[in-house]
Formats: C-alpha cells, structure tokens, sequence
C-alpha cells in the first residue's frame, strides 16, 4: 500500500470537501482537467471526484444557487496535498503546457503550493509539503511565511525522462481546508472547544491555523475579505460542508460553525 502524507495520519484529518455549483457537471469537468481529480460517481445531481478511488470532492448541482460572495463567510480555498514535491512539478508543467491561469506561487517554508480559483469562484491550493521533520517549531506555535516560490527548483525535481503530470496520483488528500470567517478569534475558539484543535500559529488578529497531531494545519480561517461577516447564506454556491476522519469519533456528527458552516465528522482511524 501506498505511504499516505502526513497530513493524513494524525487523530483527526480532512476527508472530503462538499460544494454546492451552479453547473455541477462544468465544475467538475474543470477538476478533472486542471487538478487531474477522477471522477468517481454520479447520480446526474451530485458528482464525486478524488484520487485512485479515494474521494476527495463532492459537487451538488444546484441551478437555484446565487453566485458565492467572497466577503461572506465560507471557502477561501480547498488545499490539495501531492505526494512528492517532483509531483507539484510535473503538475506546473502540466499547468505550462496548457496555459492554465494561477493565481500566485508561494514558498510557506512547511510547504510549497500554488494558488488558482476554479469556474465558481472558489479558491484552490496545490501544494507540497517539506519533510515534518524539517518543519520549525517555536514551542507550540510552527513557523510559517510567504515567500516567492522557487519554481524552476520545483520543477527541477522531474526526474529527466520521468512520466508527465497523468492526474493526481495515488496518495494525493485534502491537507487543508481554508476558510472565510467573520471573527478568527471566534473561529479559533470553537474549533478547539468544539473539536479540540490545537492553535499552531497566527498572522495577528486576521488569521489563525490550526491542527491535530502537530501537522501544519488542518484548518485555517481568515478575515482578510470577510471581517464581520454573519451567517453563510445556505443560498449561496461554493462551500457545503467539510468533512473530517477522527479517531476520537464512534459515531457520525454534524456541526455547525459561528457561520453556519457545516462540519461533518466521521470516524475513521489515522491512514
């Protein structure tokens, strides 16, 4: 069996992300072609897509929906994690050979990622992560920035002759979910009292990060577009639900955020 990431083996971890589209079948044909997400399922209303019979994403069809206002609450973006950093190149090759449009290229010191919005407005985060053991802690709190990605140092990471970009392959997850809140000091409080996460870093009063079993981060939430924002309208496109794998669940649960943002937990045991 294949090495699943980090992200994936701690007590509680991202498993599925629900949105809701305007034109399921649209978005999802874009998932396919720009992440390389396979589909999985369809019903001719709902389509689930993910990695070598892992899913990953759930679009709902929803014709009725109002287009999704990023100053409102919801997802700023859902963080798909690759296996290998010579995996993140093969996808900027892919991502060259095909003029696809990103959105920014950043180096995070824990991780490199690239930065793009799919067809609905919702964000979408590829990225890599660095070996945890050459994470730096500070106490409890990891270090994290924002630099310019190195790029060609990526994609230096292609073996020559090596396949080309065929899709997310095996062993590629959700690593995060990053989300649009009102308040983050709010945000911060109910996903430790609520769920029990740890607070693992801050960018002032405007983003906290947060996670389980020393990952990175699980969860983000920013006010960077949405400060004061109230209830998520349900009406809304893009964000449904998150789902998380809990070793600490016997049971399925369903919650609900300061926003109104369902949070599903199943259980399920660290991969």
């Amino acid at each position: 069996m294949i090495d699943l990431p980090f992200a994936v083996k701690t007590p509680v971890s991202v498993g599925r992300v629900g949105l809701k589209a305007r034109d399921a079948k649209a978005l999802a044909d874009y998932y396919s072609a720009v992440v390389g997400l396979e589909q999985l399922s369809s019903d001719g209303e709902t389509i689930t897509l993910g990695s070598k019979n892992r899913p990953l994403l759930v679009i709902e069809n929803d014709k009725a929906a109002k287009p999704d206002d990023p100053r409102s609450a919801g997802l700023f973006h859902t963080a798909f994690l690759l296996p290998s950093r010579a995996d993140l190149g093969r996808w900027i090759n892919h991502a060259i050979e095909n003029r696809i449009p990103v959105d920014g290229a950043s180096d995070h010191l824990v991780s490199e990622a690239l930065y793009l919005t799919d067809p609905e407005g919702n964000g979408i985060e590829i990225y890599a992560d660095r070996l945890p053991t050459d994470w730096k802690w500070n106490g409890n709190q990891i270090e994290m920035a924002t630099h310019r990605m190195d790029v060609e140092g990526v994609r230096g990471a292609v073996s020559p002759g090596s396949s080309k970009w065929q899709g997310a392959p095996e062993g590629s997850v959700v690593g995060h979910v990053h989300l649009r809140v009102g308040d983050p000091v709010a945000a911060e409080e109910w996903w430790k009292r609520t769920l029990g996460f740890d607070t693992v870093a801050k960018y002032g009063a405007q983003a906290v990060f947060l996670s389980t079993g020393g990952y990175h981060h699980h969860i983000g939430a920013n006010a960077w577009q949405s400060a004061g924002a109230g209830q998520r309208d349900r009406g809304l496109s893009g964000l449904d639900w998150v789902e998380l794998r809990s070793s600490k669940a016997s049971e399925a649960a369903s919650y609900e955020d300061p926003w109104s943002t369902t949070i599903r937990v199943v259980p399920g045991q660290p991969a």
